[in-house]
């Protein structure tokens, strides 16, 4: 979906590091020497990919600095229709290292100058829709809000939960194979038990990726779909516009 915007945008890759793992982000914001409301983008599993820094360029037209992240490492890229599970599946079996990465992207988004610190939130799919989940798990007094699209909600197995203090939009196609109906059960109790101020939209008839314009595996529970995908990012726009004001 373009965002129809006549703001004058800069965006460039961004290198930052994690510890001794250089990353490589990207960032694109409105270039009119103000901070904005800083969301932070997560990859999904074949990296920082076009689809991602063209989304940061159009969450800048609608007036925010988007901070992509990077949780591979620069130049660990994968294939945008391949399968990326090598890639993926360290971060998923150490999810206290993509903690780690999360963390040390959102400290780099809070400190860029176009970004106010103050109003600081994440959204993504897929894989970023975990991640996303990830971050507001870890609780940082930054993070303001959190949206998931499409995401995976099995946890991070950290220890004893604490409060979740960002607000969570959790979006969701109802017939996502890799997020049952036992998983959206899963995903709510942990919300509440965590104190979060929680929500979660599910879409009838919409299986994983519904944002992803030409996805077409239903047989893989993988389908594009063009209402979900409409009302998601107009749900997305409103809960942002509720935090940030």
């Amino acid at each position: 979906m373009s965002a129809a915007s006549s703001v004058k945008i800069s965006a460039g890759t961004y290198d930052y590091s994690d510890g001794d793992t250089a990353m490589e982000g990207y960032v694109a914001y409105p270039d009119d020497g103000n901070r904005h409301a800083c969301v932070l983008l997560g990859h999904d599993w074949s990296g920082l990919n076009q689809g991602m820094k063209a989304r940061a360029e159009q969450m800048a037209g609608l007036g925010y600095t988007a901070f992509a992240m990077d949780v591979y490492g620069k130049g660990v890229r994968g294939d945008e229709q391949g399968d990326n599970t090598a890639l993926m599946s360290p971060l998923l079996a150490d999810r206290a290292l993509l903690r780690k990465r999360l963390l040390a992207a959102l400290t780099t988004a809070a400190a860029h100058p176009a970004a106010d610190a103050s109003r600081i939130g994440a959204m993504r799919y897929c894989f970023g829709g975990l991640c996303t989940l990830d971050l507001a798990r870890a609780a940082p007094p930054e993070l303001k809000a959190a949206v998931s699209f499409h995401g995976i909600f099995y946890p991070p197995n950290l220890g004893e939960q604490g409060r979740i203090t960002a607000k969570v939009l959790i979006l969701h196609g109802w017939d996502d194979p890799m997020a049952k109906p036992d998983s959206v059960a899963g995903v709510a109790k942990e919300m509440t038990d965590a104190q979060a101020d929680w929500q979660l939209h599910a879409y009838g008839h919409a299986m994983h990726a519904f944002t992803v314009e030409g996805a077409n595996f239903p047989e893989r529970g993988i389908r594009y779909e063009a209402n979900a995908d409409r009302r998601s990012w107009a749900a997305m726009r409103a809960f942002f516009d509720e935090v940030f004001g």
